[in-house]
């Protein structure tokens, strides 16, 4: 799954990424005419697989990831003349969710482009970007499907006519498509476009340090949404601590009164606002954490982990990690009943702790 991260020139973007992927990965301006790119895969925190990993000792420890994409800002003066570059958006297309940096920190050296700060209109100069952007496709794809059905007026080309009537009806009011319900023949026929403004979406708020003890204030600024999620951090202040040793990394915690990097809440955001869960497979070899969407089969489940387990699927054990924690190990699970058989329709929860039984 992969995570665009964007924002406007000196957000602070490069920084979160950084911070996020540990690569050290050059800051400044993307020259005119070129969209800079950089990837990182992102372990996702989770408490659960730590404390399986210290109960069972395996030889591994496999955490669930993200991949994590950071698309070159543009200059103010090609964005006033031109909108965001064509290769800027559709870079963003191929990502399953974004996340948009905004500033919120005062730096006389790096002043913000539009020569203020303003939460609020730089939120707006994105998403009005993104919903233009959508709007475009839109008016392109009627005008070919009008055509289309004057030649031959075939039933799925009505019905995505009027779908596609609906989303730009939408758009001309300036909302995102994420507001609006589909039904699942209609999501199928919209996932090929990639509409940016019907992506989930995470708003990252770059707060100066100083402003931490008080990010919570931040939150009620932009107004709630569907498919939306606001986290305020300092990217400046997760770097350094995400560059300490361990030890000297829980004292600055302690000092600043913070329980967590907040990095850590960015990044579990970003895997539920995707709809995902985490399974277990637990042992002496390996304690690993399988990403899945939510909804998912047991069988289907059992493919993530290997083709042969859903193709040759039986049964599987399932016990939930409260369960197995609060009972202490699996034997007392299967002695309290909570270790049971589940069949292949099964529809697996975050936490599970799984093993197939499989024939091939």
């Amino acid at each position: 799954m992969e995570v665009g991260i964007v924002g406007l020139p000196v957000s602070g973007k490069t920084t979160l990424f950084s911070t996020l992927t540990g690569q050290k990965v050059e800051m400044g301006y993307g020259g005119a005419g070129k969209v800079e790119v950089h990837r990182g895969v992102v372990k996702v925190p989770d408490e659960r697989l730590d404390r399986l990993t210290e109960i069972f000792n395996p030889r591994k420890k496999v955490p669930a990831t993200i991949e994590y994409i950071e698309v070159g800002g543009l200059d103010k003066e090609q964005k006033d003349a031109q909108g965001f570059d064509p290769q800027f958006l559709q870079v963003l297309k191929t990502t399953d969710a974004l996340c948009v940096v905004i500033r919120a920190f005062e730096d006389p050296i790096l002043p913000h482009p539009e020569g203020s700060i303003d939460i609020v209109r730089d939120m707006q100069t994105i998403e009005t970007e993104f919903l233009l952007s959508d709007l475009s496709i839109v008016e392109n794809r009627l005008e070919r499907l009008e055509k289309q059905i004057k030649k031959a007026r075939e039933e799925h080309l009505t019905r995505e006519l009027e779908l596609m009537q609906r989303c730009h009806a939408h758009l001309e009011q300036e909302r995102p498509l994420r507001e609006m319900e589909f039904t699942e023949q209609e999501a199928l026929i919209l996932r090929g476009y990639q509409f940016l403004s019907a992506k989930p979406l995470v708003v990252v708020i770059n707060i100066d340090e100083k402003d931490i003890p008080r990010s919570e204030e931040f939150l009620t600024l932009l107004p709630e949404k569907t498919g939306v999620k606001v986290i305020a951090l300092s990217a400046r202040v997760e770097l350094e601590i995400s560059q300490l040793p361990e030890e000297e990394r829980k004292i600055f915690l302690e000092d600043m009164g913070i329980t967590e990097p907040a990095l850590n809440k960015l990044i579990r955001t970003s895997y539920e606002l995707l709809g995902l869960i985490s399974f277990f497979t637990v042992g002496e070899d390996e304690c690993r954490a399988w990403t899945i969407r939510k909804g998912t089969p047991a069988v289907r489940a059992a493919g993530v982990i290997h083709t042969d387990l859903e193709r040759g699927f039986i049964r599987a054990e399932v016990v939930h990690y409260d369960d197995f924690i609060r009972l202490g190990s699996l034997a007392k699970c299967r002695e309290q009943g909570v270790l049971r058989l589940e069949g292949k329709n099964y529809v697996v929860q975050d936490g599970d702790i799984i093993t197939v039984r499989f024939n091939v």
